[in-house]
């Protein structure tokens, strides 16, 4: 097989097992790994020459370790090193130890026991962090504990990169060589790190002068390639290298383009790599031992979450967040992959058993996640009150008020609002997840609290029976659903504004109940235009207008405004606003058409019609109203009056 043939066959498989996973929303390193067990050897037999395809995948390594040094941050580990250097080095540390004793007792070395113990003691990284975000517990106290031991791993991978290949070696020759390969790794980071903090920032700033993006990625690859391709000619991993140049380059403000600039090689090599993983994969070993996969699979899993869990409850953690934390760590981590490629003398068996376990529990990974909650709540007992009085704090908080906001997620957008809703005297009640930051603005006087929005008790606690609106101030699509669905069985008359990034998620949100999405793009352009527009000389109010015509435009609900309390100017009095009227069982316009009920001929009209969480903005002359919907009157106060007695009364 030719060059050309290896890549097609390579890109070709990888393409389609990564779109068919990313619609079953599971990993694409999952599909990678099925890839490889499909075309390899030992299966269809389409990738023959497995060395070469290999040699191609080692780079993917070089770039995962690049990246893991650009992400590299002393701030960031220094704020986290109780858990980092705590709970991490005691997870890794317990891990190996316990493996290197199994592994005793079953007959085989403590060398290969300390090498399969770094294997398996890895988690996932790319899966757990995209589930974490998914589910908006970054900052949650589990959320934290996991991302702290996930950045000890990542940095544990640089000195078992130089501990395992030397475990290979025979016995009277392991010391001097571990510690002749410590000597080298320490003089050659020491003279890369003391030389590179000094020449990198500058020689970055000659390369950016060129202005040029080819020169920046190819500046990018040579310091990434070159220092690699050093540490290795001092007897080091190429890994370890890309490691060190990642975390240079993440000390210049050149950080972020070069992560952008590198993301396309890493993610294609990456992909390769773990192709390289599934070819090794022997079905018939596997299916001639399935049990023994079966029993490392359940061994990995209880082992490393009763580890975590254990470690966790010891180093404080309530009961609850402790066992959260070992499941989402039980599974096994793409580093996993890496290090067992650098052990050597590992009988075959033993190493298609750690393999397959090592796949099998990252596809079990998202689905031990989504079940850990209800095992939590299942077998702690003080979560049910810890909950309790969660939801009580949120209760008592919202208790003195009434048509008030409740605003999902105090960030720094639920902040500006909160100030907006103060300034005209609405009152609010916000839920975030993150403690540090309820703390802080609650000690500063805000009415926020500790609160999972996308929780229907959380909503009902912050008084969503009595509230006027309820606002979504974090862009994620995926939670603006579940509130606004929660939302939507409560209380469907209820108005609900989202925000979002952009307009991909508007026509989704809109279907599912929104009265209002606005993204973020349009707003920041309408800023743009208006200010550029006046620096040119258009006339001010001429600008405005432009301005409040594309927003009348694009969001149909500024035509008026929901009255509250607030508005209690008198100038505000005769102005149009916006007034929902459900639908409930004998209202007299069930049944009516639009054209029908002639609303016009009382001086409003309907602005739109929300039905089942699907919402119509200016509705058909036709449309006819039924049991449930949500009607959106505009017009002025006497005329919204008189159509809601017309469409509820006749």
């Amino acid at each position: 097989m030719n060059a050309l043939s290896l890549v097609l066959v390579l890109l070709g498989a990888s393409v389609a097992a990564v779109v068919l996973f990313r619609r079953l929303n599971l990993p694409p390193i999952l599909g990678y790994l099925l890839v490889g067990t499909l075309i390899g050897p030992h299966a269809l037999n389409l990738l023959q020459d497995v060395s070469r395809a290999g040699q191609l995948a080692e780079f993917g390594v070089v770039f995962l370790m690049f990246s893991i040094g650009l992400e590299f941050s002393l701030p960031k580990l220094y704020a986290m090193k109780r858990i980092v250097f705590g709970l991490g080095l005691l997870q890794v540390a317990v891990t190996m130890a316990v493996v290197a004793g199994g592994t005793l007792l079953l007959g085989y070395s403590w060398h290969l026991g300390v090498a399969l113990g770094g294997v398996l003691a890895m988690s996932s990284t790319a899966v757990l962090t995209k589930l974490l975000a998914e589910r908006l517990q970054v900052d949650s106290p589990h959320g934290r504990e996991i991302m702290g031991v996930l950045l000890f791993q990542d940095l544990a991978v640089v000195p078992l990169l130089v501990l395992i290949p030397a475990l290979s070696q025979p016995p009277e020759m392991l010391a001097m060589l571990m510690g002749k390969a410590l000597l080298k790794a320490v003089a050659v980071l020491a003279l890369i790190l003391y030389f590179g903090q000094h020449l990198m920032r500058r020689w970055f700033h000659v390369v950016a002068r060129a202005k040029s993006s080819e020169v920046f990625v190819l500046n990018v690859l040579l310091i990434t390639l070159g220092l690699a391709q050093i540490t290795e000619l001092a007897g080091l991993s190429l890994a370890l290298g890309a490691f060190v140049a990642g975390m240079l380059i993440s000390e210049t403000e050149y950080r972020v383009q070069v992560e952008e600039d590198i993301k396309p090689f890493r993610d294609v090599l990456m992909g390769l790599f773990f192709v390289t993983v599934g070819v090794r994969l022997d079905m018939q070993t596997l299916i001639a031992n399935w049990w023994l996969v079966l029993v490392a699979l359940a061994a990995l899993l209880a082992v490393k979450g009763l580890v975590v869990g254990v470690l966790s409850w010891r180093l404080g953690a309530t009961p609850g967040n402790a066992i959260r934390s070992g499941l989402w760590l039980a599974a096994g981590g793409e580093f996993g992959f890496v290090l067992l490629g650098e052990v050597g003398a590992i009988p075959k068996v033993v190493e298609q058993v750690v393999l397959t376990a090592l796949v099998l529990s990252m596809l079990l990974a998202p689905f031990i996640v989504h079940y850990s909650e209800k095992v939590v709540m299942r077998f702690v007992a003080s979560e049910w009150m810890l909950r309790s009085m969660q939801l009580t704090q949120i209760a008592a908080q919202s208790m003195s008020t009434e048509k008030h906001a409740i605003v999902c997620g105090f960030g720094r957008n639920g902040q500006y609002l909160a100030r907006f809703l103060m300034q005209e005297g609405v009152n609010y009640v916000a839920l975030d997840l993150d403690p540090d930051r309820v703390r802080e603005a609650a000690g500063a006087g805000e009415n926020v609290v500790f609160g999972d929005a996308t929780r229907r008790e959380s909503l009902t606690a912050a008084g969503l029976m009595r509230a006027s609106v309820v606002i979504v101030a974090v862009a994620d699509a995926v939670a603006a659903e579940k509130i606004l669905h929660h939302v939507h069985d409560a209380r469907p008359e209820l108005p609900v504004v989202v925000r979002t990034l952009d307009e991909r998620d508007m026509d989704r949100l809109a279907r599912a109940g929104a009265a209002e999405v606005v993204p973020e793009s349009l707003e920041a352009s309408l800023m743009l235009a208006s200010h550029a527009l006046v620096l040119v000389g258009v006339p001010l109010n001429r600008v405005l207008r432009r301005i409040r015509e594309a927003r009348s435009q694009r969001y149909k609900l500024l035509r008026g405004f929901f009255h509250g309390l607030s508005d209690r100017d008198d100038d505000e009095a005769g102005q149009p606003r916006l007034h929902s009227i459900w639908l409930g069982r004998g209202a007299a316009a069930i049944g009516a058409s639009l054209a029908e009920l002639r609303l016009d001929a009382l001086g409003c009209e309907v602005s739109a019609i929300r039905r089942r969480g699907i919402r119509a903005v200016e509705p058909a002359a036709e449309t006819r109203l039924e049991e449930g919907d949500v009607v959106v009157l505009l017009g002025g106060p006497e005329a919204v009056d008189a159509g809601e007695q017309r469409l509820l009364k006749g």
